[in-house]
């Protein structure tokens, strides 16, 4: 059986560079659909026109204006493929509106680990047994007109989840355990998604609300094994209105399989 987001990633060909999809209504967040949801279904098409290059490598994209639910098209325009990478940009569009400008590369991460091994000096989020951590689905109410989170179940850190009742920390860090909602296992197309998933480190800092994406940068190191995945957002620094906010993605093998920064607005009153 085809999986809730891989049916919501879906793209089909229409012509030269062109692909068609259906942005689902699941995925809202916000005023918008969420970014790294956009992000995977856009790397679906560009994956499609650079057949032989199977794995996201590194996927830059800019939200220029929010999506909606419905018809989009996906323009992918190869840059280079050969060797062992190929690179390609790709526009969302919905009409006559671009929503996201991207640029990604593409390659085969099958021998991530034999190919010079795996060394990180990053440390894996320190989490409590699953059992020990506070399931999103005991989110606030004012959160629970966000449908994306019906779409996984996140266990988060029992220390980093203040804001939920009041009691924001002020860390700018937000960890959590994270798995898709009917079990999917995960897979490059799915950290792309992972990486935008969690609430915005803003609400750590009592600033609830929504915090459209401008900027995010993705990188893919290994394809992630089976199992639940250990997250964990961070930021530092505020200015202008805007916010960083950097995500690392470890695997149930304990490997940092994804890692992305994305520059984010700070949330309106």
């Amino acid at each position: 059986m085809t999986s809730v987001f891989d049916a919501a990633t879906t793209v089909v060909p229409d012509g030269a560079g062109r692909y068609r999809a259906d942005l689902g209504a699941g995925w809202s967040i916000g005023g918008g659909l969420n970014g790294g949801y956009l992000l995977a279904t856009i790397a679906r098409a560009v994956g499609a026109a650079v057949p032989g290059k199977p794995d996201p490598l590194a996927v830059s994209a800019t939200y220029l204006s929010a999506s909606r639910p419905g018809p989009a098209e996906v323009d992918v325009r190869v840059l280079r493929d050969g060797g062992s990478v190929a690179t390609a940009s790709a526009e969302l569009r919905q009409g006559d509106d671009v929503r996201i400008a991207a640029l990604a590369s593409f390659g085969d991460l099958a021998g991530a680990d034999a190919e010079g091994g795996f060394r990180t000096s990053a440390l894996a989020p320190d989490l409590p047994p699953l059992e020990q951590c506070v399931s999103n689905k005991a989110a606030p109410v004012d959160l629970e007109t966000a449908t994306l989170l019906s779409r996984f179940d996140m266990r988060f850190h029992p220390d980093d989840v203040g804001w939920a009742v009041g009691r924001p920390d002020g860390s700018g860090r937000l960890r959590a355990w994270f798995r898709l909602e009917d079990d999917r296992e995960p897979d490059v197309y799915a950290l792309l998604l992972v990486l935008d998933a969690l609430p915005p480190v803003s609400f750590t800092h009592g600033a609830m609300g929504w915090a459209p994406t401008i900027e995010l940068t993705a990188h893919l190191r290994a394809r992630p094994a089976p199992g639940w995945l250990r997250v964990v957002h961070a930021s530092r620094t505020t200015s202008a209105g805007l916010f960083e906010e950097d995500c690392e993605v470890w695997d149930a093998a304990g490997r940092l399989v994804a890692q992305s920064r994305q520059l984010a607005r700070w949330p309106r009153p």
